[in-house]
């Protein structure tokens, strides 16, 4: 029983740790900090306007695969791979 706790702490942590991360780069780098990113260029378009249109998806596909292989690592640490 107290491995299944643990595994669902490490896996709510991992869990945690996406959505910070794409809501940093959603909301943070695509509303909030859209007017200082927007004095660089990325392919001809303003980074602000870059990441409020392709950045965020681009980091949620990058956090999918990256938590896939963190929860793959966490499924043989605690041996509940199928």
């Amino acid at each position: 029983m107290e491995n299944k706790e643990k595994y669902w702490q490490e896996n709510l942590r991992l869990i945690f740790i996406c959505l910070a991360i794409w809501f940093f780069v959603s909301f943070g780098l695509g509303l909030l900090l859209v007017e200082p990113l927007n004095e660089f260029r990325l392919g001809g378009y303003k980074l602000g306007f870059w990441f409020a249109q392709q950045g965020s998806i681009y980091a949620f596909l990058g956090l999918i695969f990256w938590y896939g292989a963190k929860m793959n690592k966490l499924d043989k640490k605690y041996d509940v791979e199928s």
